[in-house]
Formats: C-alpha cells, sequence, structure tokens
C-alpha cells in the first residue's frame, strides 16, 4: 500500500491543487450549488488563486500520493468570523474523490490543527455548507457544532454550519510549520518523513 504524505505546498503545485479543487468541489456541491457555479469553474483561474495561497501569510497543506501526486489541499489561517477572532480557521479541506475513504481529509485535518496550534491558536474553527455530507465526517473527528450563519452567494442563500475544535492538541512535532514551506511531511501512519 502507497504511502500519503502530508506537507506544506510548494510553489509550482498551483495547478495540481487547482485540479483536486474543482474535482472536489463538483463531486461535494452538486445539487447544492447551482449549476452553473460548477460548469464555470476555471482550471486557470483557480490555478492563479492556489499560486497566490501558497505565497501567503496563510497555510496550505497537500497530501501527496507517490504516484498520484497532489490529492488533497487544506488551507487555514486566522480566523475570518469577528465571533472567533482569537481562534485559527480551517478554510479549505478537498480531497480528489478518487482518493476519499482512504485517511487523507483525516490526516490533513490533524495536521491543519497541528499547524494553527504551532501558530498560537488554542482552537480551530471549520465552516461547512449545511447540505454538505462533510459534516459527518467533521463530527466523527470530533468537531463540535458551534454555530450557523446563512451566506448569499450566486444569488442563493446557503446554510452553513461552525465547527470547532477546542483545545488543539500540542504538535508531536512543535514548530513543523515555522520551518521553510515544503519541509514537512507525514507518512499516512503518521510518522515523519522527514
Amino acid at each position: 500500500m502507497s504511502s500519503i504524505r502530508i506537507r506544506t505546498a510548494r510553489s509550482g503545485e498551483g495547478a495540481a491543487i487547482a485540479a483536486v479543487y474543482i474535482d472536489a468541489w463538483r463531486a461535494a456541491y452538486a445539487g447544492i450549488l447551482p449549476n452553473s457555479v460548477l460548469v464555470r469553474m476555471s482550471p486557470a483561474q483557480q490555478q492563479r488563486v492556489w499560486t497566490h495561497q501558497i505565497h501567503s501569510l496563510d497555510t496550505v497543506l497537500v497530501a501527496v500520493h507517490p504516484r498520484h501526486g497532489v490529492v488533497g489541499v487544506a488551507s487555514g489561517g486566522r480566523c475570518r468570523d469577528r465571533r472567533f477572532a482569537d481562534g485559527g480557521e480551517i478554510f479549505t479541506l478537498y480531497v480528489a474523490p478518487d482518493h476519499q475513504g482512504q485517511g487523507c481529509g483525516k490526516a490533513l485535518l490533524q495536521e491543519m490543527q497541528g499547524a494553527l496550534r504551532d501558530a498560537g491558536h488554542e482552537f480551530a474553527v471549520l465552516w461547512v455548507l449545511a447540505d454538505n455530507h462533510a459534516r459527518f465526517f467533521y463530527e466523527a473527528m470530533g468537531g463540535i457544532r458551534t454555530a450557523e450563519r446563512h451566506e448569499r452567494l450566486w444569488g442563493v442563500s446557503l446554510p452553513e454550519i461552525a465547527y470547532q475544535w477546542r483545545p488543539l492538541q500540542p504538535s508531536a512535532r512543535p514548530g513543523r510549520f515555522g520551518a521553510p514551506k515544503g519541509r514537512y511531511s507525514l507518512s499516512r501512519s503518521g510518522e515523519s518523513n522527514e
């Protein structure tokens, strides 16, 4: 069995991340978001977005398969919702549909929580569309349903649920995300590959 490595995203991986992001969006949000939104998702535009994100101050982690390359992505940073201003936020967590159910999402979630803890946050929040079945995954991973809101996107009012993890567990390898990008990886079994 191949091992999946979790590491910080590297410059030049914007296109690979964009492909995962678009595929995961289309699988997760079919029937939830307007079809026109999903059909119009542009690989070139998403590549620009993710290339910018990789070079921002936020953390971008990828799950890398030895044969298939980038198969998952998570991003996070300071919480954008004023109700949770002192916490960290997991902005995105997506795994390519063909690689779901293999532990990538769990590893990305745990490592993003560690990254936020390393950045000084004592808790993390993640917003998910209420109709997205991923909410059951977040509940199974110990997320506590904390808040609700409605976001108006693409002319549609979409209910969202916030899950919170508090406190974040101390990192097994403190300071690992303070190192230069691309220097950390984790095998699927959780052992360091450094």
